[in-house]
């Protein structure tokens, strides 16, 4: 029996992972869960998995969780060391589903026990993929992408030669707004953005998917994990959300990975592999669906995307910069702050003004400096 953890249980990734483990009892062990403020579904989860920990990321539902854990024997933990003590405890596979930065640390240190980090967290390689592949390496631990478009890239790489990858082409549903105006586009409201038209996936990647700064962080997650040249790397606006991302060879081939918009595939093939495994997703129809389009993305629509190349070509630390802005204008808009087409403005500035390029190692507190930096000068931006 496989022992696994899950941290950040609660959001879609971490609620479709324990979907495809119940589905298959007497397979894994679950050890740890954590969650954040959804308390409820973290204690039902950790007492129907029979988990050793569950922990929240406030501290101050500490209470809460040990009244809901209460008679289950499930010791109950909370803030940010109990997160990095969840990571430690013996575990043959984690998920790494926390949201942002957050997930670096406890990522990082599951990294170190040497097992297998299932990555969701895309944050973290773009704020410290050189340090993630270096503990990776160092422990002999082994990172495999869960993001959709990576896990794509991966599997089309089975048994190929990376030195023959001439470009990789990831694709974009277009998100919420691919078909409006232009103009209408400052005055949309934070309900609107979160309506994804393909996938049912969490409020602040929805909204992400939108403004296309999602597919910017992919961008450079794939230029870190699977090292490629950022001109090598491409986007295509595809609204069917079935082809996830082509790999191109030297000799002209585009190998594609295709399949239905449901992240139980790229979870249950993280945690599967080597093997395959019968998942509970929908088989294409390719005749019913017909069609399926490809596009530029508009980069007037899409600044984001941009940003991202500014920020490869900087390297250093402006991807931790870049992310630490990005989620900070998230938090401005939904929190009514801003108005949509203004984080892109804001992020754009923040890369000029603060950077991140200068030489230096990156450690996780290089990283936190330089995050606690950029998120102190978006107050400032929004404020002014």
């Amino acid at each position: 029996m496989r022992r696994v953890s899950i941290l950040g249980a609660t959001g879609s990734i971490g609620q479709n992972t324990l979907d495809l483990i119940r589905r298959v009892p007497g397979e894994f062990q679950v050890v740890a869960l954590s969650g954040g403020q959804n308390i409820a579904q973290l204690a039902a989860d950790a007492r129907e998995m029979r988990a050793e920990l569950a922990v929240t990321a406030d501290p101050a539902r500490l209470d809460d969780l040990r009244s809901a854990l209460e008679g289950s024997g499930i010791r109950a933990a909370a803030g940010e060391a109990a997160l990095i003590e969840a990571a430690t405890l013996p575990a043959d596979w984690i998920m790494s589903a926390i949201v942002g930065v957050a997930g670096l640390a406890p990522g990082l240190t599951a990294l170190r026990q040497g097992g297998t980090l299932a990555l969701a967290n895309k944050e973290s390689l773009v704020a410290a993929g050189p340090l993630m592949l270096a503990t990776a390496a160092a422990h002999g631990a082994r990172i495999l992408p869960v993001d959709s478009e990576h896990s794509a890239i991966f599997q089309a790489l089975v048994g190929e030669d990376r030195a023959a990858i001439e470009r990789v082409v990831i694709t974009a549903s277009g998100g919420a707004f691919r078909d409006r105006p232009l103009s209408d586009l400052e005055h949309v409201t934070v309900a609107e953005a979160s309506q994804h038209p393909n996938w049912d996936m969490g409020q602040r990647i929805t909204i992400d998917s939108a403004s296309m700064f999602n597919k910017a962080l992919e961008v450079i997650e794939a230029h870190e994990f699977f090292g490629l040249k950022p001109d090598c790397i491409e986007v295509l606006v595809h609204p069917q959300s079935t082809v996830h991302a082509l790999v191109g060879f030297v000799d002209g081939a585009l190998m594609a990975h295709v399949g239905p918009p449901d992240m139980r595939h790229a979870i249950g093939y993280a945690l599967n592999w080597p093997d395959r495994r019968a998942l509970p997703v929908a088989r294409l129809d390719l005749a019913a669906i017909g069609t399926l389009d490809f596009a530029q993305p508009d980069p007037a629509r899409y600044p984001a995307l941009d940003l991202a190349r500014q920020v490869m070509a900087t390297g250093g630390h402006s991807g931790a910069v870049f992310n630490a802005a990005k989620e900070r204008a998230l938090d401005h808009f939904i929190a009514g702050h801003i108005g949509f087409t203004r984080m892109s403005v804001l992020v754009a500035r923040t890369l000029d003004e603060i950077g991140g390029g200068a030489a230096g190692e990156i450690t996780l507190e290089s990283v936190g400096r330089w995050d606690h930096l950029t998120r102190q000068h978006m107050d400032s931006l929004v404020v002014a």
